[in-house]
């Protein structure tokens, strides 16, 4: 059994989906099914009961599943050891400001767990920067949120988080139970600056081109919904003040929390960052 069969199971028994699991390896559906099947073929044993639905594991798949894992992770420890004595025990991460996220600090400590000699930097990134300086070379990885564009870098997501309308608490649209995009149409909304993603400008736009005032950071989008009356959006569940409220928003795509790295970067630290915040997140 090679180590890259492996990741191509554990991929495919952690999303039960062939087409998630391909993606998420970014490759195409066919070689992974054709992967997957010499695997059995190599183990004499179906690992995979396969529907139109998805895919379950068998009692064989679920030893696999267990043994791969530990098999992967000590493969990634030996990387990341033969690293250290290189000289390259260390990584800078990128982490976008939008809060406090209690996924991250379990994060931090499974990763400080797992690599105790790793020296950890770490750049927190406004919102006009979605790549949380990855693109620019600032950072190794970067914890972040979709949707951005995704050219060059490899993208794994961990959590979709619905979200909600922010508004002024003594609005009148405030003491709803919920909202849609329409209950908005012409209201102010807060805006990133030119030259930010386009792709995350329309989704914190709704969609739509908007107008308002221009903002970089979580307190300036605060301070634009307390002054002005502004209209933004949030993930649900973020602390807020209590002058203001935020309205779960129908017909939203959530915002997914998602771990982001160049995907031509060899470094083993990295891969095993992948690796922990996948299982961190999806525990």
């Amino acid at each position: 059994m090679e180590l890259r069969t492996l990741r191509y199971f554990v991929a495919v028994a952690e999303e039960l989906h062939f087409g998630r699991a391909a993606a998420r390896l970014h490759m195409s559906q066919p070689p992974l099914s054709r992967a997957i099947r010499r695997l059995e073929d190599d183990l004499g044993a179906v690992l995979l009961h396969r529907s139109p639905a998805g895919v379950a594991l068998t009692p064989a798949g679920k030893v696999l599943l267990d043994e791969a894992r530990t098999l992967l992770e000590r493969a990634e420890g030996a990387r990341v050891r033969v690293a250290a004595v290189a000289g390259a025990a260390a990584i800078t991460v990128g982490i976008l400001g939008d809060g406090a996220d209690p996924g991250a600090a379990r994060l931090a400590a499974a990763y400080r767990r797992r690599h105790p000699g790793v020296e950890v930097r770490v750049r927190e990134a406004d919102l006009t920067d979605p790549t949380c300086g990855l693109r620019a070379g600032l950072v190794d990885v970067a914890l972040t949120r979709a949707p951005f564009d995704p050219a060059g870098l490899a993208v794994r997501e961990l959590r979709a988080d619905p979200v909600g309308a922010v508004l002024r608490a003594d609005d009148p649209l405030a003491a709803r139970d919920r909202l849609a995009l329409a209950d908005l149409a012409g209201r102010r909304w807060f805006q990133f600056p030119d030259g930010t993603d386009a792709a995350w400008r329309a989704y914190w736009n709704g969609g739509e081109p908007r107008e308002g005032p221009v903002v970089r950071g979580v307190r300036e989008c605060v301070q634009a919904v307390l002054w002005n009356g502004t209209v933004g959006l949030s993930p649900l569940g973020h602390d807020l003040p209590a002058e203001l409220a935020v309205v779960p928003l129908a017909g939203m795509a959530p915002s997914r929390v998602v771990v982001a790295w160049q995907a031509a970067d060899p470094n083993p630290l990295i891969r095993s960052f992948v690796q922990i915040a996948t299982s961190v997140y999806r525990s």
